[in-house]
């Protein structure tokens, strides 16, 4: 027997269950869904407004705050306070380092690629937590607002955002308890919210000039029978409206001869300066001069000086317009449409440059806030079988990945991708000397392989003995349109190969990936903190590996009080793995990395000099 229920927000029966669409931005985040008229509406919940400030803060009983509210303490907290989170995800420390003056918040740098940590009060979070918080909030509006469970959801990201920043998207959304039923590239969004591919018929190529808080991003796209194709993808991660603010906010340190170092620490007056010169950038879109006072500080600007502040920035984003055209292989000429996405694309100066450079009037009648979210809620409409205009490719029903150290499930081939399709990801050794590598290829969306299906397994021999962490394996799926999965493993130093065929959907039924798909949600927070707690062991092992050795190696170059101390670090770091405290393990593990910089840059700098001297290390 089917449910049906009633939507007591637009009193209409509901045969399925709502999902919705979520534009998770680097300022600010949407919800939007398909109201009664069958027309896309972003969410506006007890009048806090449409737009979501992508701003988690924590208080003091580690609770988060998200939104309007946590804005607030931007200026009073800055340190609790986190923004920009989209930044980080999936990335490491190495990554964001020469941009970390821009955060106010403290990210921690475990000198590896792993992903990166932020320290908020007495906890780490990763950005999928933080971003987990956002996630969360619009799926409480959405539900406040409808009246109705929302448990489904399509969540766009940018183009160019690579494996692990979608597979981090969709951890997010997956801790937050939504079923992430398709991320979405942003581009494709906003090309659906003005209607362009609704139309089977239609043939167009698009550019989408993308200028939000944190990112700027081009894509130039083909659309025909439905069917999206990007054909090129340029920009930068970071280059965006926090650029405009930046530079008045430098402009106005110079006018007013600020001490820059006074500046830097203090935190609460910095902050302050920040949010009026994103008020002198908005204002200026509609008028021609910003007068305000901070203290003492005067916060002039006219819309001429505006306008030359932001002149390069604004130049780097036409310069990946012709990068995005050159690789596409197309003349300007070719581009049918420009649409503008994103606030800062409301800069008058803007939206003059890429008038000029593409040689169209580009398309802004739509809401650039509101865009990728609209957008986002037609192609949840679309995956609700509600409608049939557009072409949606065939897709693998549930992820394909393998087994990774500590039993968890690394996703190569996530749940919805079209096939036929080619993804891969590098490995490498954990253990000095290793020649075999075992490769298990699992299905299904749990975070633990032991809760999934196993499909195959197999070794990849030969590896040539190197220490750990040298050889490079690339593993590849490649997924046909009869769903037959094909898995690589190559050593990329010495070419060692094998490969193996796998029928990834064979003996699985409906109900079995129902039940697969039903369990992922039903576990989602218990899987995370498991996956987080056992990635924190697997951490604080290779550390605690790595300090016993580089200890054992360099006793003489080390004094015996530093030799001491090393080790009750080593010890409470070995402890502290068998609890299962997460933060705890970070934090030991953080600890011990900071007491040994300092002598492992000595020992490094020391064997360097040696070495320069022409004897053998």
């Amino acid at each position: 027997m089917a449910k049906i229920s009633i939507n007591l927000a637009t009193g209409s029966l509901q045969q399925e269950e709502i999902i919705v669409g979520i534009d998770l931005g680097t300022t600010n985040s949407l919800v939007a869904f398909i109201n009664p008229d069958k027309n896309p509406q972003v969410i506006n919940d007890s009048g806090k407004g449409l737009l979501v400030p992508s701003v988690v803060y924590f208080n003091s009983h580690n609770e988060a705050i998200v939104g309007n509210e946590a804005k607030e303490f931007l200026t009073t907290d800055p340190a609790n306070t986190i923004f920009s989170v989209k930044r980080l995800l999936g990335r490491s420390y190495k990554d964001v380092a020469e941009h970390s003056d821009i955060f106010s918040y403290k990210i921690i740098d475990d000198d590896s690629d792993a992903l990166v940590k932020i320290h908020a009060g007495d906890r780490f979070y990763t950005p999928i937590e933080l971003s987990a918080e956002i996630l969360k909030e619009l799926k409480a509006r959405a539900e406040h607002a409808l009246k109705t469970p929302v448990n489904r959801a399509v969540i766009t990201v940018p183009a160019y955002f690579n494996d692990s920043q979608r597979q981090a998207t969709r951890d997010a959304g997956k801790l937050a308890g939504l079923d992430v039923m398709r991320i979405v590239n942003e581009p494709t969004a906003a090309s659906l919210a003005y209607g362009i591919g609704l139309d089977p018929t239609q043939q167009k190529t698009i550019a989408v000039y993308d200028l939000g808080g944190g990112t700027f991003d081009v894509s130039i796209l083909q659309i025909q029978n439905g069917i999206f194709e990007v054909l090129a993808t340029n920009g930068n991660t970071y280059l965006g409206g926090d650029d405009f603010d930046r530079a008045i906010l430098n402009y106005w340190i110079e006018q007013n001869k600020l001490d820059k170092a006074e500046l830097a620490n203090n935190n609460v007056l910095m902050q302050t300066l920040r949010l009026q010169a994103e008020a002198a950038k908005k204002a200026l879109s509609s008028q021609n001069l910003y007068n305000e006072q901070v203290g003492e500080i005067w916060c002039t600007l006219d819309k001429q000086t505006f306008e030359k502040l932001i002149a390069a920035k604004v130049d780097e984003t036409i310069t990946a317009c012709k990068n995005a055209l050159q690789d596409s292989g197309l003349a300007v000429t070719a581009i049918d449409e420009v649409i503008l996405v994103g606030g800062s694309t409301r800069t008058p100066y803007v939206k003059k440059q890429v008038e000029a450079f593409f040689g169209k009037k580009p398309q802004d009648n739509i809401n650039p806030d509101e865009v990728v979210a609209l957008g986002a809620a037609i192609q949840a409409d679309v995956l609700a079988g509600n409608r049939s205009d557009i072409l949606l490719l065939d897709v693998t029903p549930l992820s394909l990945g393998i087994e990774t150290m500590g039993g968890l499930m690394d996703v190569i081939i996530a749940r919805n991708s079209k096939v036929p399709t080619k993804a891969g990801r590098q490995y490498t050794t954990s253990i000095d000397g290793q020649v075999n590598m075992k490769i298990a290829v699992y299905q299904g969306e749990r975070d633990l392989v032991k809760e999934n299906r196993k499909l195959a397994e197999f070794d990849l021999k030969g590896i040539p003995a190197m220490p750990a962490g040298l050889p490079k394996v690339d593993i590849n799926f490649l997924l046909n349109a009869d769903g037959i999965l094909t898995v690589q493993a190559i050593e990329l130093r010495s070419g060692v190969k094998q490969e193996i065929e796998v029928k990834p959907s064979y003996g699985l039924t409906d109900d079995t990936v129902e039940k697969m798909l039903i369990d992922s949600i039903t576990h989602a927070q218990s899987d995370v903190a498991q996956r987080m707690l056992i990635e924190a062991r697997s951490e604080g092992e290779q550390l605690l590996y790595t300090a016993e050795r580089f200890v054992e190696k360099h006793a003489e170059h080390l004094t015996q009080a530093e030799i001491r101390d090393t080790q009750l670090y080593i010890s409470a770091l070995k402890n502290a793995l068998t609890l299962n405290d997460k933060d705890l393990i970070l934090k030991k593990a953080d600890e011990l990395n900071e007491f040994t910089r300092p002598f492992a840059e000595r020992v490094m700098d020391a064997a360097i000099s040696t070495a320069m001297k022409g004897k053998k290390i």
